[in-house]
C-alpha cells in the first residue's frame, strides 16, 4: 500500500491551507482582505482585482494571474504564476468572530509547500495585526 505524503493530492499536486480564527466579524474581515491594503498582504503590492472571472492582475513583483472566483463576503479564487490561491471566510456561529482560511495549490514540490507554510502563516499575522489596529 502506498502512502500519499501529506500535502501532496491526486488532482491538485502539493498544497497548503492555513487558517485562524479571528475575533471580527466577517464583515470587517471581507472588508480588509478584499481591500487594496489587505490584497497587497495576501496577493502581492501594485494587484487590483475586479470582481470578474478571468479579469487578469499583475503585482509589483512582476507576478500575473486571473481571477477564477470572486464571491462577495465568502470566497476569491486567483490564480497566482503557476499556482492557485484561495482566501475564504466562514463566520463564527455567534456572528464575532471569522475563521479566514488561506489556501493553495499546485505547488511544485514538499520544500516550496513548507515555504509557503511559512509565508501564509506570516501573511496571517501581518492581516490580524492590521485587523487589530483598526
Amino acid at each position: 500500500m502506498t502512502v500519499t505524503p501529506t500535502g501532496l493530492t491526486k488532482d491538485a499536486g502539493w498544497q497548503i491551507g492555513v487558517s485562524r480564527t479571528l475575533p471580527h466579524p466577517a464583515a470587517i474581515v471581507w472588508d480588509f482582505i478584499s481591500s487594496s491594503e489587505g490584497i497587497a498582504l495576501w496577493l502581492g503590492p501594485g494587484a487590483v482585482l475586479t470582481p470578474e472571472h478571468g479579469t487578469p492582475y499583475r503585482t509589483t513583483e512582476g507576478v500575473a494571474g486571473e481571477v477564477r472566483g470572486y464571491r462577495p463576503a465568502d470566497r476569491i479564487r486567483v490564480t497566482h504564476g503557476t499556482t492557485t490561491v484561495q482566501v475564504a471566510l466562514t463566520p463564527a456561529a455567534d456572528g464575532a468572530r471569522t475563521m479566514l482560511r488561506f489556501h493553495q495549490e499546485h505547488l511544485a514540490s514538499a520544500e516550496e509547500r513548507e515555504w509557503q507554510r511559512a509565508h501564509w502563516q506570516r501573511v496571517m499575522d501581518q492581516v490580524a495585526t492590521a485587523l487589530d489596529r483598526q
